[in-house]
């Protein structure tokens, strides 16, 4: 069981280390001339949006990893999405999140944002299996029903209808071999 006080994180999420190049103190005009002509670095040299966008960095609080007042929760659906609705009681739990990993492997992000896995238990959701994409500015598309299809999506064909939503060029390779 892993330890909650351990607030380490892994080689690909940890933050860059600090490099003396990047300590702009050491380039200031009292300490030393600017190598660079016009005395000014390009990176000081930087569109206003990237000035705006490192500034709002900096206002931001960053989140604590044990502390949940500091959580920022993630945008509502954020397009393009899927959504899988599924039978709880028909055990099929499984074969959406399969599904889904399929899915987010096939179309990572930012060409899928976020596969959503809805469980169902009412009497009139009984043995359903439907497939939803959302894309901006448009309505939900149903990709797939089980029940209109007759039955559980080939992931072939579900990620060829997903494709000519959302990625038309895309290749999908053997997936796309009849």
């Amino acid at each position: 069981m892993a330890d909650p006080s351990d607030t380490t994180t892994c080689t690909d999420c940890a933050p860059p280390v600090p490099t003396i190049a990047d300590d702009t103190t050491l380039l200031s005009p009292k300490s030393a001339a600017s190598p660079f002509p016009g005395g000014s670095s390009p990176t000081s040299q930087r569109s206003p949006s990237m000035r705006m966008r490192k500034l709002a960095e900096e206002l931001e609080e960053p989140e604590h990893p044990l502390d949940p007042t500091t959580f920022k929760a993630p945008a509502p659906l954020p397009a393009p999405c899927v959504t899988v609705e599924f039978c709880d009681r028909c055990r099929w739990l499984h074969r959406a999140s399969w599904v889904s990993t399929e899915l987010f492997l096939t179309f990572p992000s930012p060409a899928l944002k976020a596969v959503t896995l809805i469980p169902l238990n009412a009497e009139e959701t009984a043995g359903r299996f439907r497939v939803w994409l959302y894309v901006h500015g448009s309505e939900p598309i149903l990709v797939w029903d089980r029940k209109v299809e007759g039955g559980f999506p080939e992931l072939k064909v579900l990620k060829q209808r997903i494709r000519d939503k959302i990625q038309p060029e895309k290749s999908l390779g053997h997936s796309d071999k009849h």
